[in-house]
């Protein structure tokens, strides 16, 4: 599949790339994806979640009232879970909701959703560019001339850019990655992908082994 190189004042370099058919052009799998981004979502929960059981609470361990004839359960000392204040039962405690995922199978969710994008005509190719000085309205003008403004839009880099993350910092439909560190969730969170050219030869090089 053959894609035009643009600049970013959104003009025809008269230059074309060929995306990867290994990578831009599988049959996607829906269920690699869903495992891939089910991961990520468990990998950005803290797990923290905590509250006291019985054994946890201070107070007295007196029995409150006689085991039977009171006409209700036996609720014990004044930390059964039955009475106010009292502590809870199978309470949430901390742990750890990340799983494991065999690298091929991450591989191939990527693959996936990167051919999900091609097939959509999602992906705009631009020349490698720099920002001398973290300016928000540069980017936003960056946006504007490729057509993407409003949209929300992933960034794909050779390598992270001081000056391009600034710029696009504050704006909540932009976001800037490297080729490396790029994942099923964002590429799919993504209306449109902008991949400067460099960063097809990272992608191939670590997707396509």
């Amino acid at each position: 599949m053959e894609v035009s190189v643009l600049n970013i004042n959104g003009q025809e370099t008269g230059r074309k790339v060929t995306l990867n058919d290994a990578i831009f052009g599988i049959e996607p799998n829906d269920h690699v994806i869903y495992l891939d981004v089910k991961q990520y979502l468990a990998n950005q929960r803290q797990g923290t979640a905590k509250s006291k059981e019985r054994s946890e609470h201070n107070g007295s361990t007196r029995k409150l009232g006689r085991q039977k004839g009171g006409g209700g359960a036996r609720r014990g000392d004044i930390n059964s879970p039955v009475l106010v204040g009292g502590g809870r039962v199978f309470g949430p405690k901390p742990r750890d909701y990340g799983f494991k995922l065999n690298k091929k199978v991450k591989i191939l969710a990527r693959k996936s959703a990167l051919s999900y994008k091609a097939k959509d005509n999602e992906i705009i190719v631009v020349e490698d560019f720099k920002m001398e000085a973290p300016k928000t309205k540069d980017f936003i003008n960056i946006t504007k001339n490729l057509k993407v403004e409003g949209k929300k839009t992933l960034v794909v880099l050779p390598e992270v850019d001081k000056n391009v993350y600034l710029s696009a910092r504050n704006l909540q439909t932009a976001q800037i990655m490297s080729a490396s560190d790029i994942n099923t969730y964002k590429i799919l969170n993504a209306d449109v992908l902008v991949v400067a050219e460099s960063s097809l030869k990272t992608i191939d090089s670590i997707l396509n082994k």
